[in-house]
């Protein structure tokens, strides 16, 4: 099963190179983030022709996430912990497979600057309630895949230029040691266990010509429980979409798993 994760930056004006991606690369599920529209606004029709199940937790005008799949889901909106956060920022489905039920989650990770801001301390306390959610699925043995725009910079080898990070979100040492927990639970990170070496970004600017110096940051991540990451066969991640037509800032990233 392929199974595949794009931060869209606005799913109606990327609408022909996401569907032009789904027909090249035929994922079973896709999770986006940053859908930035309403439920209602979501072009389902055209993802529907394609023969997928649409799931939307949208937010007008900005965040929003939703999960494709050529199979039937059953879904939860939001992350759990905090009935206060209005936040489209999490999605979770689950499917039948061969080898029983898999969970999968899209999630957009808050962005978090500036540093000493509240936007900071928000990123902090979702990915809090992120951790406690992962060990729940953990203690029930679930397969599951956590996949999304984690706005997380995990090692300086995942920026081309790290310095130019450390005053960012992404990249400081709270923000890192948040995403390690997970790692630290048993999580695998799937990309990095199928490609260890460096120089491989999920993310490029559109400014300062960031795109055609490679100055690109690995910030979009699925983290594999450890019956997911026993079947994880390989993973990609497809940048060339970064070179068409109005593209997103970000690029898919696509794992096979043998369920």
């Amino acid at each position: 099963m392929k199974i595949a994760t794009w931060n869209i930056n606005g799913v109606r004006a990327r609408l022909d190179t996401a569907v032009a991606w789904l027909k090249e690369a035929t994922p079973d599920i896709l999770c986006f983030q940053e859908i930035k529209c309403e439920d209602a606004a979501f072009p389902r029709e055209v993802f529907e022709d394609l023969g997928y199940n649409i799931e939307v937790h949208g937010q007008k005008g900005f965040n929003g996430v939703a999960i494709l799949s050529k199979v039937p889901v059953e879904v939860s909106r939001g992350l759990p912990g905090d009935d206060a956060d209005t936040h489209a920022r999490f999605i979770e489905a689950t499917v039948s497979v061969a080898s029983g039920a898999l969970r999968v989650a899209s999630i957009y990770l808050p962005n978090g600057n500036p540093v000493g801001s509240d936007k900071f301390e928000y990123k902090l306390a979702w990915m809090k309630r992120l951790e406690a959610h992962m060990k729940r699925g953990l203690a029930a043995e679930e397969t599951f895949v956590f996949a999304g725009d984690y706005n997380i910079i995990p090692e300086p080898e995942d920026a081309k230029n790290p310095e130019a990070w450390v005053d960012d979100a992404l990249f400081q040492t709270e923000s890192r040691q948040a995403f390690r927990r997970y790692l630290n639970l048993g999580l695998t990170d799937a990309f990095l266990a199928c490609h260890g070496e460096p120089g491989h970004y999920t993310y490029w600017d559109y400014q300062a010509g960031a795109w055609q110096k490679n100055h690109g940051i690995r910030i979009d991540h699925m983290l594999l429980s450890p019956p997911a990451a026993d079947r994880l066969q390989s993973a990609r991640i497809d940048r060339h979409t970064r070179d068409w037509d109005k593209p997103s800032d970000h690029v898919p990233m696509v794992i096979d798993l043998d369920l």
